[in-house]
């Protein structure tokens, strides 16, 4: 199954903050279902963003190096009416549901995962 690697606490943003795009620097074709990982590493500067910007605590220990959520890719666009978009270019995805974490290596760009029956939480 088709994985992204999204840095905490943006897959957290997706789940409990409505967020509803992921900002890259590549575009994709690619549609359809999507895991999403957390990856090892944590963003600070968006940890603050998210704070200060949208006004939304933000919890300190969040879930990371492996998959922790599904949702569904359904476009690719250079601009969104969204406080989250930034460019240059956005994945819109929807559907964003927790999963039972489990540990996944993560990858740059869409990569290919294993899906491991996962279920809702």
């Amino acid at each position: 199954m088709k994985a992204l690697s999204i840095r905490q606490p943006w897959i957290w943003a997706f789940l409990h903050a409505g967020k509803d795009v992921e900002n890259r620097s590549w575009r994709t074709t690619y549609r359809g279902p999507l895991l999403l990982h957390a990856s090892k590493t944590f963003d600070l500067q968006g940890k603050r963003w998210i704070q200060d910007t949208m006004g939304i605590k933000v919890p300190g220990n969040l879930p990371r190096g492996g998959i922790v959520a599904r949702g569904r890719l359904v476009n690719c666009v250079e601009a969104m009416n969204s406080p989250w978009f930034f460019g240059p270019w956005g994945l819109v995805i929807t559907e964003v549901e927790p999963v039972q974490f489990y540990n996944c290596v993560g990858r740059l760009g869409l990569f290919n995962a294993p899906d491991q029956g996962v279920l809702p939480l």
